[in-house]
């Protein structure tokens, strides 16, 4: 997978102040409050810094934590993990491997067949209905 690289000014450019807090910064959005907490409709979730295609509709669940929550991404590949310390606790937070956008993070309580849970801001995500 290629690497996308822009400068902060860039970035600032082409996403909007509460994009660029969750997915350059790694801030976090207030739950039950994004676009996509709730699926709306078949599809694909796509990066909204870089546009790579992330998550299926298909695999979207509701996990009751107010932010979007997917058992499996489209290919590992397009992510990134990495441990995440903050706020006194151990996570693993997940970044899109393309554009290093933060986009959430990911637990092990979810549902079969992965027992995953992507947990992932709406705001870091752009929709794109299937054909």
């Amino acid at each position: 997978m290629s690497k996308i690289n822009r400068s902060d000014a860039e970035w600032r450019a082409v996403l909007s102040a509460e994009q660029y807090a969750v997915c350059r910064q790694g801030g976090t959005e207030r739950p039950f409050s994004g676009a996509y907490y709730r699926c709306p409709g078949p599809g694909q979730f796509l990066c909204v810094c870089c546009h790579t295609p992330l998550f299926d509709a298909a695999c979207q669940f509701d996990a009751g934590c107010g932010w979007p929550s997917y058992w499996q991404p489209l290919a590992a590949e397009r992510l990134r993990e990495l441990t995440d310390t903050s706020h006194g606790m151990l996570r693993t937070e997940v970044r899109c491997a393309a554009c290093d956008a933060h986009l959430g993070h990911v637990f092990d309580d979810g549902p079969p067949p992965t027992g995953l849970r992507y947990c992932i801001n709406s705001v870091a995500l752009q929709w794109r209905a299937a054909d």
